[in-house]
């Protein structure tokens, strides 16, 4: 299907990342220009936009000043800027139940994940009001809709992403671009680095897929092709302030008992 994103401007925060190599990757495919936003792993995204012909771009979100040079500087690396894929995340692998939690973690994650994504949003919204079109696509977690024990700062932030900040910014957008969108997309168990450790315990994945309809971890791609499917206006320009799950039909509850050894 034609996705009508060949020649737009995409800017992919957290690029270099598991999720956010294959977004950028699959931005490619379509014939975008895509700018692969890293904040330390320079070598990685270097070689991506080697591979993909897009351009490394170094910022700090947590920085106001760094992130307000970010879209100006993918506009002029690109020519244009047309997406924003608000993909930069944290998640602590410790887990952390809530009354041992140093507030410094607390503050680090909501800081990478909440105060990352508002100002990236801001950003890019400000070139949009110049422009008059744009649309974004955060990458939330299943985290922010059913939560994760020892994991409350991760799921805290995510969850006011998917709801306050995205259902906001759906009404304001159109406000400075009358067929500008917002939407989320939600993964859950992704194989990635960040989830490498805790991935590669023989023990772990029969217990998370527990929950989960399908029992399989995703995929990175599986992620990348929804990104992609939201952020086409031909594919989906009547969709907006929605929340996609890509998560095998993830949960709150047991759908499969554990086989005994």
């Amino acid at each position: 299907m034609e996705t009508g994103l060949n020649g737009k401007g995409v800017l992919v925060t957290g690029g270099a990342g598991g999720i956010g190599s294959s977004v950028v990757r699959a931005f490619a495919e379509e014939g975008a220009k895509v700018a692969i936003h890293y904040r330390t792993n320079d070598e990685r995204a270097a070689q991506l936009a080697k591979e993909t012909g897009g351009v490394a771009l170094a910022a700090d979100l947590t920085i106001e000043a760094e992130v307000d040079r970010l879209v100006p500087d993918a506009v002029a690396a690109l020519g244009r800027l047309d997406v924003l894929v608000a993909n930069a995340g944290y998640w602590p692998a410790d887990d952390v139940p809530l009354w041992d939690m140093p507030l410094e973690r607390w503050r680090r994650t909501t800081a990478v994940n909440l105060d990352g994504t508002f100002l990236s949003c801001r950003a890019f919204l400000r070139h949009v009001a110049q422009t008059g079109e744009g649309n974004i696509v955060m990458i939330g977690s299943t985290a922010g809709l059913i939560g994760e024990a020892g994991h409350a700062d991760y799921a805290a932030s995510k969850s006011a992403l998917i709801t306050g900040l995205a259902k906001s910014l759906k009404n304001e957008i159109t406000r400075i671009a009358p067929n500008g969108r917002v939407n989320v997309v939600c993964p859950g168990w992704t194989a990635t680095d960040m989830t490498r450790d805790v991935i590669d315990d023989p023990s772990f994945v029969p217990t998370i897929t527990r929950t989960m309809a399908m029992q399989k971890i995703g995929r990175a791609e599986d992620v990348a092709r929804v990104v992609v499917s939201l952020a086409s206006d031909h594919i989906s320009g009547h969709v907006t302030g929605e929340v996609i799950t890509v998560a095998g039909g993830m949960e709150g509850r047991v759908l499969h008992e554990l086989e005994d050894d």
